[in-house]
């Protein structure tokens, strides 16, 4: 396999590109940040001199323009995922695309018509951390026996009005920021897709936003995916992966440390005070570097394409399904 490396450029100074996203890359094998744009030139200036990346641009467009990027990142507010994608596209850049991939699935089925041009990625780094891979390779050992549920719990305490995840209108709310996660790990672990899902809601009064939302997923053959997701909740993640034989727990889940080991706890069942619990000890990795680094060989030929934008739009017809089922009280087929 080849050595070469595609070179990024960051639309934007967002938390999670400047705290998690470029500090990954930076890692990587494969990647090399040439770039970051902000609308605000001072800001793109300050930001790239603390992270050492060679190049700042006062606009999205002029970072687009910029020949030598091969690929984008796009940790914009929901509501821009599509359009500035788009964008991206039509300058010939490949584009690692910050979940959700859009609004809902109306919203994303507009990348549709430049999948045969560059390559999009819905940021689910999760799909690429040893520990998630490692999990369903037990499961595909029958480790635990057949898998009848997947258990999720996630939340953090966020109710600032001001905060873009508290904004209605351009795609806040606890299901498309943080419950498309039970829902892409469920599919990974099932290699299958739901059959019908219904929600229970909760909705901020002053915003609007959902706030407490769970979902239990139907996916057939005694098959099930519950999860309950909150953004005015105290912080906690867990996911469970439970079968006749056995259950698999990830500690930290989705937001797993950079850099550092995780804990995946395999339990037979045979002691309910936890004393029979094996720990396997992840080795350290960084989730956001393999991410990128497989982005890079996928877009080289140099791994199978997977997860592209019918994936990524098969993830919001669930979710709008999801919003659905809270509208109707019934059972909803994505």
């Amino acid at each position: 396999m080849s050595a070469k490396k595609l070179r990024w450029g960051i639309v934007s100074t967002a938390k999670i590109a400047t705290e998690k996203v470029i500090p990954g890359l930076l890692r990587s094998r494969r990647c090399e940040v040439l770039g970051i744009a902000s609308r605000d030139l001072d800001r793109a200036q300050a930001t790239a001199k603390r992270l050492g990346i060679a190049r700042a641009y006062g606009s999205y467009e002029a970072l687009l323009a910029d020949t030598e990027i091969d690929v984008i990142y796009n940790p914009l507010p929901n509501h821009l995922h599509v359009p500035v994608t788009l964008q991206a596209a039509a300058a010939g850049k490949h584009v690692l695309c910050e979940k959700p991939i859009g609004l809902d699935a109306a919203d994303a089925a507009k990348l549709r018509d430049i999948g045969d041009k560059v390559q999009v990625l819905e940021a689910f780094m999760v799909r690429f951390h040893p520990q998630w891979l490692r999990s369903r390779e037990l499961v595909e050992q029958g480790t635990v026996g057949p898998v009848q549920a997947i258990q999720v719990y996630f939340s953090y305490f966020n109710a600032d009005p001001a905060n873009i995840r508290n904004k209605r209108d351009i795609g806040g709310g606890a299901a498309l920021d943080i419950g498309c996660y039970p829902i892409v790990v469920a599919r990974f672990i099932f290699k299958a897709e739901p059959e019908r899902v219904i929600a229970l809601i909760d909705r901020d009064p002053g915003s609007g936003v959902d706030r407490l939302t769970s979902g239990l997923l139907d996916f057939g053959q005694g098959r099930r995916l519950d999860f309950t997701v909150g953004t005015q909740s105290v912080p906690y993640q867990r996911a469970q992966i439970i079968g006749s034989k056995g259950r698999i727990e990830i500690q930290i889940p989705f937001n797993a440390p950079q850099a550092a080991t995780t804990l995946v706890f395999r339990d037979d069942g045979s002691k309910l005070d936890g004393s029979a619990v094996v720990t396997e000890t992840i080795a350290a990795c960084d989730q956001y570097a393999l991410e990128g680094d497989a982005f890079v060989e996928m877009i080289l030929g140099e791994r199978p394409r997977a997860y592209g934008i019918e994936d990524a739009i098969q993830n919001m017809r669930i979710l709008d399904a999801l919003f659905r089922s809270e509208e109707s009280g019934r059972w909803e087929k994505p």
